[in-house]
């Protein structure tokens, strides 16, 4: 079978990670991104989110691009709505792992790449070890704020499926970038778990 050609997306770098079924809201105000916003919703296409690893979120004449990981996740515009402070916000939904295979930047700073989708995660079954896990998540999900992120942002949780439930804890533990990328990056659900487990006992000691 012969290898997908590379696609060529925008890239939206920043101090968050998001992962694929994850939802992100945005404030834009920058110019490039409020014409990156423009272009996605009328030629229904997305924008790939990707970690800083150093460096500022913000681009000028007088700085460097910051330094960012080279997997991120496809995201597509799902909501959009003029804010109380007049900047556009928008809700964007994880799709999609790829990975950077180049970047190059635009005349107005716009961060472009050249990048190759990663595979799906299949659908995997728990195991008997993972149940604790499970019962984490549900503790998180009962917290004040992730119900109100849940009903906000229509979080779909699957307590069946390990793909389903590393994602979800990963994105709501109060986890350092670094170690969130580290679980992005992981490329089997049970790997992921056994990952996190490590972290909630070294966030317990």
């Amino acid at each position: 079978m012969p290898k997908p050609r590379p696609i060529e997306i925008a890239l939206f770098p920043l101090k968050t990670v998001l992962y694929p079924g994850g939802r992100l809201p945005l404030r834009v105000f920058e110019p490039r991104y409020v014409d990156l916003v423009t272009s996605c919703l009328k030629q229904s296409v997305g924008f790939g989110v990707v970690l800083i690893r150093s460096g500022s979120d913000s681009r000028v004449a007088d700085q460097r691009q910051p330094d960012i990981y080279n997997i991120g996740t496809y995201a597509e515009i799902i909501d959009f709505n003029q804010l109380k402070d007049g900047l556009l916000g928008i809700i964007a939904r994880g799709k999609h792992k790829f990975r950077i295979l180049r970047k190059y930047e635009m005349d107005d700073y716009l961060l472009m790449a050249e990048a190759e989708f990663l595979p799906a995660e299949a659908r995997e079954p728990l195991d008997a070890s993972h149940m604790d896990m499970v019962g984490t998540l549900k503790e998180l999900v009962k917290h004040p704020m992730v119900q109100k992120l849940r009903k906000q942002m229509h979080l779909d949780i699957d307590y069946n499926d390990a793909s389903s439930v590393s994602l979800r804890l990963s994105e709501l533990l109060p986890l350092d970038p670094d170690a969130k990328q580290t679980l992005l990056q992981l490329n089997q659900p049970k790997e992921r778990l056994a990952e996190l487990a490590r972290l909630l006992r070294a966030l317990s000691e």
